[in-house]
């Protein structure tokens, strides 16, 4: 897909990588993008730095873990600045514990990390196929291919959110569908810097695991990914050496992951979940 000319959305837009995402989306000459999230004026920040050369933008505010949420989303969009392009459902959030963490909890991960993506199916998809087709970004994280240490709901959801992408991909190809699933490892965000500035050990797993990238790095990797239409989405090319291992030899890679484990478990564990 070459970005020059489409109208994108962007989900979880306000900060981190779906920031640097809208900004390098109207950087490659996307025709518009919208920067949707909660939090309202870190949207107008987005929006007017992708204003600022020249793109189309728009800023909602939208909680896309409710259905209506997003249908209004992509309604407004549709109506402001065209038929979308590419939907990118990158809104998520975290948390760390274990089978402990209370259900209301794991409702809420589940509705942001997996029934948003959902959601944003439902919502697009059918005028997609309808012109021919369309495209989207799915940013689960390697915790869906692998595990994040610390933190149940979070690989859980992510896993979840990556088999979605896959089954999309696989079942609506025919009607001009494709699919890209975003699984980065460390990526220096407001979400993870927090959790490792409160000892999350979720956090400090994923700084154990391999380099801390730039949001831009993953924005550099996602247009690389589009224009050769590949479904994973790599930043950190290690995760695909990890995936191998886990394949070759399940109990290896788990005896491994215990020991890391062990390494950053802190003393009181289980304990509170955070987001």
């Amino acid at each position: 897909m070459e970005l020059a000319g489409k109208v994108v959305v962007v989900t979880g837009g306000a900060s981190g990588i779906g920031a640097a995402l809208c900004r390098r989306f109207a950087a490659e000459g996307a025709a518009g993008v919208a920067v949707a999230d909660r939090d309202a004026a870190g949207c107008a920040a987005v929006a007017g730095d992708v204003g600022s050369v020249g793109v189309q933008s728009l800023a909602v505010e939208a909680d896309v873990a409710t259905e209506a949420a997003v249908a209004a989303l992509v309604t407004q969009v549709t109506g402001e600045l065209g038929p979308i392009d590419l939907f990118c459902a990158n809104a998520g959030i975290g948390m760390s514990g274990g089978a402990e963490v209370p259900d209301s909890e794991w409702q809420r991960i589940w509705s942001v990390n997996v029934m948003a993506h959902v959601y944003a199916a439902r919502a697009v998809i059918p005028s997609m196929a309808a012109r021919g087709g369309g495209y989207l970004l799915t940013t689960a994280s390697a915790a869906g291919l692998l595990t994040n240490l610390g933190s149940a709901p979070y690989t859980v959801t992510k896993h979840a959110a990556v088999a979605l992408a896959e089954w999309l991909s696989i079942t609506h190809a025919h009607q001009g569908i494709k699919v890209s699933c975003l699984c980065p490892q460390g990526v220096r965000t407001p979400l993870l810097l927090e959790g490792v500035a409160a000892g999350d050990p979720a956090g400090s797993s994923v700084l154990a695991a391999g380099a801390m990238l730039e949001p831009d790095d993953v924005a550099r990797a996602v247009v690389e990914a589009l224009a050769e239409e590949r479904f994973l989405v790599l930043p950190h090319p290690e995760v695909a050496t990890y995936m191998r291992h886990k394949a070759e030899d399940p109990d290896r890679w788990l005896r491994g992951m215990r020991r890391l484990w062990d390494t950053v478990r802190p003393a009181e564990w289980p304990g509170p979940s955070r987001c």
